[in-house]
């Protein structure tokens, strides 16, 4: 695949940020793309006098960027033929996790799960189970225990909705690609916070939509900025509750004075993790026509794929058409399982909630001992924090810091064009203990970067 020298451009982003030559830093920046995926194997780069003028830097630079990383086996070259994307023939495939038992993962925002509850319910789901043998199972819409749990659930919160207004897929990414499909054409605009759910992007992407970035400040969301964007836009996408990654919470005046001319889907995956207010109020309250997608993944458990589209039943029937070309309906063991949950408002459970509050002053502590100059606000709820080191380089760390035991996901995870380099998510869902000693891993690994080594691992999966 041939890439533009636009694209390319669009993927290193601010790349001239950081020290050493020009040459250097380009060069680490393309064969962190090549490690993270983002360049493909086989990709064909821009020719030299190509990218040296997207970038507004010199055919010389661009060389010798090119070449280190044909020296060191990422890209082949041939004369009078563009190089082409490759990875060293002496390095094994990596893994996508450390062969080290002892490394700590923070590339996952996911609860441990409550193994008492979940037995309950699955017990309970089975007894219910033998009810449904005389249908085929393959329901598109979802069982109707289910459907009824997830209506009382916007209910108790405040939103009348009928079973009718749902629909139950296989987590809140599944609902997300469904709506996609379905309202999104190739080249559309879609609207999204910046930063954002990686998924979503890769989603989107997928659908070959152009992606509007609006920011995500740490004062939180611009109704202006939000307005102007959406208006050329067939669709938009906002985390307004928790944000994946910042924690922030979109305040109540926001949300009343939000009014998108495009379809709107509200990611309500955090909503039952207020941790020190209460629960955000459905932003369907403020924007009736709003698409509502949650899941029990944050709340319950990662395991437990059960997630749903709130919509207008128009809409709905629309998916449903569509669907059997993605799947043909969720288990319905889970399903049954999940509305268990959801009518014993398992979501939200004060235990739950108070372990989380421990766990994260437990990593703000050990941020603070650690990696002082690490800038990490609290966030009100959720499950990470969203914090900023004062130069450029978590790429680079993250590609290092299993050689020191811990996994991370680099701030350009959550963005596009190679913004939020100075980011890194770190997710407090870990024992008290895990935290500190894997703050204490990843300030070796800084230490271990800015004395000039650097990594070779692929990043790992994000959820």
């Amino acid at each position: 695949m041939k890439l533009g020298s636009h694209t390319v451009a669009g993927m290193l982003g601010t790349w001239q940020e950081g020290p050493g030559p020009a040459h250097r830093r380009l060069s680490d920046r393309l064969r962190l793309l090549v490690l993270d995926g983002r360049l493909t194997l086989g990709s064909v780069l821009p020719s030299e006098r190509d990218l040296a003028a997207a970038l507004g830097t010199s055919r010389t630079t661009i060389g010798a960027a090119y070449r280190t990383l044909a020296e060191h086996g990422y890209l082949t070259t041939r004369d009078r033929a563009r190089a082409t994307v490759r990875l060293p023939d002496e390095a094994p495939p990596q893994p996508t996790a450390p062969t080290n038992a002892g490394t700590i993962d923070l590339s996952f925002a996911a609860p441990p799960a409550p193994v008492e509850i979940l037995h309950a319910a699955f017990a309970a789901a089975l007894q219910q189970l033998p009810r449904h043998f005389e249908r085929h199972g393959y329901d598109r819409h979802g069982v109707a225990e289910l459907r009824q749990a997830v209506a009382d659930w916007h209910g108790r919160r405040g939103l009348p909705t009928s079973p009718g207004q749902i629909m139950i897929t296989n987590g809140a990414q599944h609902a997300l690609s469904l709506l996609t499909r379905t309202l999104v054409s190739p080249r559309d605009r879609v609207l999204i916070d910046h930063p954002t759910y990686p998924h979503a992007i890769k989603t989107l992407a997928e659908a070959r939509a152009r992606l509007v970035p609006v920011a995500v400040t740490s004062s939180g969301w611009d109704v202006e900025q939000l307005h102007a964007a959406g208006a050329s836009a067939a669709m938009a996408y906002l985390i307004p509750d928790f944000h994946n990654p910042t924690g922030l919470c979109m305040p109540t005046d926001v949300r009343h004075n939000l009014k998108l001319t495009c379809p709107t889907v509200i990611d309500e995956t955090m909503t039952d993790l207020a941790l020190d207010e209460p629960s955000p109020e459905p932003f369907a309250l403020h924007m009736p026509a709003a698409v509502s997608i949650g899941s029990v993944s944050k709340s319950i458990w990662g395991g437990l794929r059960i997630g749903w589209i709130r919509a207008a039943p128009s809409l709905l029937e629309r998916i449903a058409q569509a669907r059997p070309a993605m799947d043909l309906g969720t288990p319905v063991v889970e399903q049954l399982a999940a509305a268990v949950l959801l009518d014993k408002h398992q979501t939200r459970r004060p235990p739950a909630l108070q372990e989380l509050k421990t766990q994260r002053n437990a990593l703000r502590r050990a941020l603070n001992d650690y990696l002082p100059d690490l800038h990490a606000p609290q966030p009100t709820g959720g499950m990470t924090l969203w914090a900023t080191f004062p130069a450029p380089f978590t790429s680079r760390l993250a590609t290092i810091a299993p050689d020191h035991g811990v996994i991370i996901a680099a701030g350009p995870r959550f963005g596009i064009g190679g913004a939020f380099e100075r980011n890194i998510r770190l997710p407090y869902t870990l024992p008290p203990s895990q935290l500190t000693h894997a703050i204490r891993r990843l300030a070796a690994a800084r230490q271990a970067l800015s004395q000039g080594i650097t990594g070779t691992h692929r990043p790992a999966p994000i959820a």
